[in-house]
């Protein structure tokens, strides 16, 4: 996972995740409560736009949130239950059009659920017609609330990163060219892997680690010499990589939300969704235009709605597949603080943002003074993208993701983590990248007899939906 912070205007941002998945045996949940990372349990306040750009009543849009979770749910039981004969063309989008057909609805509430779902994309990096049914079941998370990460993961990535930069030999900027590997015939002989920088530097170790992204593992399957095994290409191939990206944009005062001056006869602020939202979503709008053929949904978070120490006049929006495709290459070349990055970016936004509460094309307040877009799909070093995705034609992504875990391992002494090698519960999350590490440094001790002392609990893969998690008490 690519965790990096930056500022928009004054205010520091995560370019990288916003999130902790599940509360539950969280080795990240652990590490923000031990730094007093401030967290947000964001709820209620969802306000939902209709394709002609006005918004839904609260009552209605918190009947299609609870039908469309609902109806996610019920399909991570089914992707597990019946994973083995489900048609790896059938995607989660036919799932949910289905369950949409038989529910007791109105034409035009159907129509809603099936544009809200599409929002699904925000959440994997592609769009919902891409989502395997199949394996929809490894998009699932550990049991417990997600927590925006309200204070950045700035500190957390300081605590989890101390050790190594205190102990170990660091060297930035020295890309790996080729890994070159020995096959071992005698598992008791010295190992040695040989890593050749880009300025032709050659380094050797016993074991090696590639926690490389799976995008970059795509694009630079030549680098393994001899080559990869063919299984272990194949996983490579087969397990997708999104297309997730970011947008921040801040203001001089979040105008979105009503001042907190009407009080109900008891006291306490009474605010629709509207007057005062958490979460915003844009179904498919009629009333602006984007590129020919492109999907242009959106959904953002209001970062003024986190608590009081880091507040900030932000909107934080999500984009996916081909829309967050035409962003990045819209804004590749042009210098981020350039009039025409604001312009473009002000542009896209500005049709969404206009319809929130309180705007007014003449107040200052509305006019941004800052943008920033990721572009994790131009970064060669991200893998040009976000993480990993399940995507239709999968027809053995568990095991896929099973070959990638054991990497190169006893044979040739390389091995890989990362997201992408996670337990299925934690699979393109923090999380899930933390527990790949601890995974391999426990296949390398086992391997030299040193036990799992300090690592840590084993982590199986089962998951939520097939009845609960387990954990497996450490071997030492």
């Amino acid at each position: 996972m690519q965790v990096h912070q930056s500022k928009v205007g004054d205010y520091l941002i995560d370019l990288g995740p916003n999130w902790i998945h599940g509360t539950g045996t969280n080795p990240i949940a652990a590490v923000a409560e031990l730094t007093k990372t401030t967290l947000e349990d964001f709820e209620g306040n969802q306000l939902v736009f209709s394709m002609d750009g006005s918004p839904i009543d609260d009552s209605t849009a918190t009947k299609i949130s609870e039908f469309l979770w609902t109806t996610i749910e019920g399909a991570f039981k089914y992707s597990n239950v019946y994973k083995d004969t489900i048609p790896p063309e059938r995607s989660l989008l036919d799932f949910f059009i289905d369950k949409v057909e038989k529910a007791d609805l109105t034409p035009q509430e159907k129509k809603w659920c099936v544009e809200s779902c599409r929002l699904w994309g925000a959440y994997v990096g592609d769009p919902i017609e891409r989502q395997s049914l199949k394996f929809f079941c490894l998009e699932e998370c550990i049991d417990g609330n997600n927590y925006f990460v309200a204070s950045t993961y700035k500190d957390i990535l300081a605590h989890v990163s101390k050790a190594a930069l205190q102990g170990a030999d660091v060297r930035f900027n020295q890309p790996i060219t080729n890994i070159h590997s020995s096959i071992q015939q005698d598992p008791n002989a010295p190992r040695r892997t040989t890593l050749t920088t880009a300025t032709g530097e050659i380094h050797t170790f016993d074991e090696v680690v590639v926690t490389c992204p799976l995008g970059w593992l795509k694009r630079n399957k030549s680098a393994f010499t001899p080559d990869l095994p063919v299984h272990l290409e194949q996983a490579i191939d087969n397990i997708s990589y999104g297309r997730l990206e970011k947008v921040y944009i801040t203001f001089p005062r979040a105008f979105w939300h009503k001042n907190p001056s009407d009080r109900t006869g008891s006291g306490a602020a009474s605010y629709s969704a509207y007057e005062r939202p958490t979460f915003a979503q844009f179904l498919d709008p009629t009333y602006t235009q984007g590129p020919e053929g492109i999907l242009w949904n959106q959904e953002c978070i209001s970062l003024a709605a986190l608590p009081a120490d880091c507040a900030h006049p932000t909107l934080l929006f999500y984009t996916y597949g081909p829309c967050a495709t035409y962003i990045v290459s819209q804004v590749a070349h042009l210098d981020p603080s350039s009039a025409e990055y604001y312009e473009f970016l002000d542009d896209f936004l500005r049709p969404f943002y206009s319809r929130l509460h309180g705007y007014s094309k003449s107040s200052p307040d509305c006019k941004p003074l800052a943008v920033m877009a990721t572009q994790w799909q131009n970064d060669p070093y991200a893998g040009n993208g976000s993480y990993c995705n399940f995507q239709v034609g999968l027809s053995q992504g568990d095991r896929d993701i099973e070959v990638l875990r054991a990497g190169l391992g006893p044979d040739r002494g390389v091995w890989l983590a990362g997201e992408h090698t996670a337990p299925f519960v934690a699979l393109g999350t923090t999380t899930g990248a933390y527990w790949s590490g601890e995974r391999a440094a426990g296949q390398i001790c086992q391997l030299y007899g040193l036990g799992r002392l300090g690592l840590g609990l084993e982590r199986d893969d089962s998951l939520p939906s097939a009845g609960g998690e387990r954990v497996v008490a450490p071997v030492d």
